[in-house]
């Protein structure tokens, strides 16, 4: 429980329908040490809302302190993907290693048969076990998210929420008379509130905020920045090199403190290599590849592409290519582009082989790259 809307009516949807309820919050970090402020309180009122919430359900309701393994697994973990060039998703590394491994754990040792969360997917009983798809309301399907999950974890996991629209939510709330019916979702990564990333990294990877060349594909040097983590793949805005031609972020140097920088067909990929694969076909991969539909971006609808196995890791041909793939950012597996789509899974994007892609990237494939372009 969250303190926000969709945890707390999960919680009584579970309770209207006879289950016996524990509300579970997790105290995930000091919200005034996080942001640099004094006296922040964002975190504490939520915390507040959780236990206001579980009294009007009257369940019982535990804060558990995971600040610590918080800060090590997602805040370092974000500082440290950043500060080597890749654009991270903490809320895919939260959901992985905190809510679906840690609390988990916890909910079986309190005895629970099953940790039920607000998040907008759907889980479907199949012939060879749980399944999960996407979400009935699309503005709201959190698929993306929740790639890493496992076969193991799903048998002990509940999402309430997948098959409503977010309008229904919003009545259920008010007609199990909950304080927060009104309360507005969160929008920013919850430990960086006003969207300042680079201060959190700067403060515990402060290497990365080191002023070097903005240079050119082709190797001219066109400007200085200050810091590499003010930059992403993909980004065009801010980076005061004037010309006829706008310039676009290609990929990010950290051995040399470069931001490299190209022309938007410089960002164009059609194979991108995963690694942390989470695989939720029935069958393997076959050795041929695996016809789905992937998403690179969690705004993005699913796209035609084709997956390989290979050894660790593994490979997706785009159908029809992409721009501006990051490293550090993850992709996600359907069984196709429909909107009710299975979700099969998914990796963490390692490197996309586009035409500006770094030398080393591309001899490694070089042979992919010009089967492909």
């Amino acid at each position: 429980m969250s303190g926000g809307v969709d945890s707390s009516v999960v919680a009584g949807l579970l309770k209207s329908q006879g289950h016996e309820v524990i509300g579970v919050t997790l105290q995930l970090y000091d919200h005034g040490a996080a942001v640099g402020k004094r006296g922040a309180c964002c975190a504490g009122q939520d915390i507040h809302d959780a236990r206001r919430v579980a009294d009007a359900l009257a369940i019982p309701h535990y804060v558990l302190d995971y600040e610590q393994r918080f800060r090590t697994t997602v805040i370092q973990s974000f500082a440290d993907s950043y500060a080597v060039g890749e654009t991270p998703v903490p809320c895919i590394t939260c959901n992985q290693q905190i809510k679906f491994s840690e609390l988990l754990t916890t909910a079986r040792e309190l005895g629970a048969d099953y940790l039920a969360t607000g998040h907008y997917i759907e889980l479907r009983q199949g012939a060879s076990g749980p399944e999960l798809y996407r979400a009935h309301d699309a503005d709201r399907d959190q698929s993306y998210f929740l790639f890493a999950t496992t076969r193991d974890q799903l048998g002990s996991l509940m999402f309430p929420l997948g098959g409503l629209p977010k309008s229904e939510v919003r009545n259920l709330a008010r007609g199990f008379g909950l304080p927060v019916a009104q309360k507005a979702d969160s929008q920013d990564i919850c430990f960086v509130p006003e969207g300042r990333y680079s201060s959190i990294v700067q403060r515990l990877k402060p290497e990365a905020a080191e002023a070097g060349d903005i240079v050119h594909v082709d190797g001219t040097i066109l400007g200085r920045h200050d810091g590499i983590i003010n930059y992403t793949v993909g980004q065009r805005r801010g980076l005061g090199i004037p010309g006829p031609a706008p310039l676009y972020v290609v990929r990010l140097d950290t051995d040399k403190r470069q931001v490299v920088v190209g022309s938007r067909e410089d960002l164009h990929a059609r194979r991108i290599i995963l690694r942390g694969v989470n695989w939720l076909g029935d069958e393997p991969i076959p050795a041929d590849g695996a016809e789905i539909a992937v998403r690179i971006r969690s705004s993005a609808p699913p796209r035609p592409a084709t997956l390989f196995q290979e050894g660790d890791r593994a490979s997706v041909l785009l159908q029809d290519g992409e721009y501006g793939v990051a490293a550090g950012q993850a992709c996600v597996f359907y069984s196709d582009t429909l909107p009710r789509a299975r979700v099969l899974g998914g990796g963490w994007i390692e490197r996309a082989l586009s035409r500006g892609a770094a030398p080393r990237a591309v001899a490694v494939d070089k042979a992919a790259v010009g089967q492909t372009a």
